[in-house]
């Protein structure tokens, strides 16, 4: 699925007349509370460590870990990065898994956790800024030779697929898909090897992963199958009394969005990874209505 052949340029300079500089104005008075944060507060130990202490769970393109150089990658990290830049603090990763991030959000083992969708569940028990930090269509990367334009396609006990234990496409797909086979998997590289050794029919996770996991195996389609299931994703942050940290986030995201900044993230990312940011469909939902 191509790139739309719009001017990005465009797009992007009128949104950040309205709603960057809405979002740059907000950051002004938020600046100012963050003065005032009680003692204890998420914003008054960032500030007190000089630290920004980043969830990350490695799921390419989201997270990624270089076990050579233990270094870290993908979009959830750079975005943690561009904020800790932005607080002129040091961006400092604890790994975790998607299983136990928000328990390790409650037990303060860090600070933030990128790309975690901010689900009724999840909302019970961790706050989420309400501007989103991206957009994402859930689609399946599917075996050569089966053709799913709808998702009823694949809603038969004889499809096998492949989704990741825990998360939103793993619920998602637990709904739409009753009567499909639903094998899960710890993570998305033991579902993606499953899909490559044959084992699954297909294998659902949002776009931005499907096209990293194609590049990977070089086999299959990616689909976005009808109807569309599009969806946002967000920064999870540890509940407290003081909103200052979940505020401010929340600002800075909806300001990196509407300039383009976070689409260049992502794109940046897939050159690193030798794709071609045309060929993968963007995580600006105004460039999909565009196209």
């Amino acid at each position: 699925m191509g790139a739309p052949t719009i001017d990005r340029r465009g797009i992007l300079r009128g949104s950040a007349v309205g709603a960057g500089a809405a979002a740059a104005a907000g950051l002004v008075g938020a600046g100012r509370a963050m003065a005032q944060a009680p003692a204890g507060s998420t914003w008054t130990q960032i500030r007190e460590r000089g630290e920004l202490r980043i969830g990350a769970a490695p799921s390419e393109p989201w997270f990624a870990k270089d076990q050579r150089s233990g270094e870290w990658s993908g979009i959830g990290w750079a975005m943690g990065v561009a904020v800790a830049k932005e607080l002129n603090v040091k961006p400092v990763a604890v790994e975790t898994s998607w299983g136990t991030a928000v328990a390790g959000l409650q037990a303060n083992q860090f600070d933030v956790m990128f790309v975690m969708d901010a689900t009724p569940q999840r909302a019970l028990a961790l706050d989420f800024p309400s501007q989103p930090f991206f957009y994402y269509a859930q689609g399946v990367l599917v075996r050569d030779g089966l053709v799913a334009k709808r998702w009823d396609d694949l809603n038969k006990p004889e499809v096998k697929i492949g989704v990741t234990l825990g998360t939103s496409p793993d619920r998602d797909v637990t709904i739409r898909l009753p009567k499909a086979t639903i094998e899960r998997f710890p993570s998305n590289d033991e579902t993606t090897a499953a899909f490559q050794a044959g084992r699954v029919d297909a294998m659902s996770f949002f776009h931005p992963a499907l096209v990293m996991q194609q590049r990977r195996v070089r086999k299959g389609t990616v689909l976005l199958p009808e109807p569309f299931r599009f969806s946002t994703t967000s920064a999870g942050v540890r509940r407290e009394a003081d909103k200052t940290w979940r505020d401010w986030l929340g600002l800075t995201l909806d300001y990196y969005y509407f300039t383009g900044q976070t689409q260049r993230i992502y794109e940046e990312f897939l050159v690193s990874r030798q794709i071609d940011p045309k060929t993968a469909p963007a995580i600006m939902r105004e460039l999909w209505a565009r196209s």
